[in-house]
């Protein structure tokens, strides 16, 4: 009994209460279900109150996912984590920027490599750990971050299960026009991407940063953050 009544009160504060609060404080509630071409990974995200942003943020990722469904139609993009919906500065356990509003997180964009056709299906059930891994002739940033003692670069890639892996294949296109498109946006401040697909994918703006070893690697997801 106990528990059914904090589910219930906790979903009430969660999809009632929460977003009324943070709207005046500047943050907005990304959607919890397909919404403009774009949506969650997973529930958890929305259910933890992780998918929060300020309004710009939101406009940005809404107008991007509409230029990507009309360019590629059919696509629809997964975000992942955001920020939490109060308090400039919280942290957003693992993350270590993601505690103002201004960044957000999306998966990569795939194709079935059983079928060769795209898919908006993603290899992780939490968007994040399985990865796409440097060639023979690529720089391995998780490698030499590794040899310089950074443990956790490289972490969700050992923990995350990896099953998944063979049944997908990267998009490169229609990955580089993701990139491309908010790279293009005036609000877009930074974009990180793991440094081998950015030659990989011919990327060319002074928009992309390597994030460092002290953050986790970028080669499963894209990491975007307002001016």
């Amino acid at each position: 009994m106990k528990l059914t009544t904090f589910l219930v009160l906790y979903c009430l504060g969660t999809f009632l209460i929460v977003p009324i609060i943070a709207k005046p404080l500047g943050r907005v509630r990304m959607p919890m279900s397909t919404n403009s071409h774009i949506r969650p990974v997973t529930i958890w995200t929305c259910l933890l109150n992780r998918n929060y942003v300020r309004p710009e943020l939101r406009d940005l990722a809404y107008h991007v996912a509409d230029n990507m469904a009309s360019k590629y139609p059919g696509t629809t993009l997964n975000y992942l984590d955001c920020s939490f919906p109060f308090i400039n500065g919280f942290p957003l356990f693992p993350h270590l920027s993601h505690n103002d509003g201004k960044k957000i997180d999306l998966s990569f964009c795939y194709n079935n490599s059983q079928t060769g056709i795209e898919t908006n299906d993603v290899p992780s059930a939490i968007g994040y750990g399985i990865c796409e891994e440097p060639k023979a002739n690529e720089i391995n940033t998780a490698e030499d971050c590794g040899r310089k003692g950074f443990w956790q670069y490289n972490l969700l890639r050992q923990i995350v299960p990896q099953g998944n892996k063979a049944i997908f294949t990267l998009n490169e296109t229609k990955t580089k026009g993701l990139v491309e498109f908010f790279a293009s946006e005036d609000a877009t401040g930074k974009i990180f991407i793991e440094p081998h697909l950015v030659k990989r994918l011919q990327l060319n703006s002074n928009k992309i940063r390597f994030h460092g070893c002290r953050a986790v690697r970028h080669d499963d997801h894209l990491h975007v953050q307002l001016k």
